[in-house]
């Protein structure tokens, strides 16, 4: 694993598996600020907007934005506040990430696991308040898919 401290402004660069120590949540799906510089974007998966809207081109799941968000707070750990901007601050144990490369602009995507809650994809749908973007889940397999199909 490496840890990456210079990129607090690039992209992590397509499978490079990082550490990330969640501190910041704008949204369902991202990004995720973490300590060590990346800013995640949650691979596979589709959230409302913050301000609730959905974007024409992604699956649009029936919860609500902020839901999902703070939905996504509690699976990374624990509130300790807002920033002025509006993202949730988070105190919670370093997760496991493995990039995709970029997500737009200076966002990595990524699968990333958590040691509480493991694949951090996977428990935001159990959750439902967001969906599995097709696209971009490709085939990607959850704890129970995984061990049905032997891996």
């Amino acid at each position: 694993m490496i840890t990456i401290l210079a990129l607090a402004t690039t992209v992590v660069p397509a499978g490079t598996t990082f550490r990330c120590t969640p501190t910041r949540v704008w949204d369902g799906d991202g990004p995720l600020w973490c300590a060590e510089g990346p800013r995640i974007r949650l691979s596979g998966i589709a959230a409302r907007e913050a301000d609730g809207a959905c974007r024409s081109n992604q699956p649009c799941p029936a919860a609500s934005g902020n839901a999902a968000r703070d939905a996504f707070v509690r699976l990374v750990g624990t509130p300790v506040g807002k920033s002025r901007e509006g993202h949730v601050l988070v105190k919670g144990p370093a997760l496991t990430c493995r990039s995709l490369g970029n997500a737009k602009g200076v966002r990595t995507a990524a699968w990333c696991s958590s040691p509480q809650v493991g694949d951090l994809s996977c428990a935001m749908v159990a959750t439902g308040t967001v969906l599995k973007w097709p696209r971009y889940w490709r085939g990607h397999r959850c704890g129970a898919e995984r061990r049905a199909n032997g891996r």
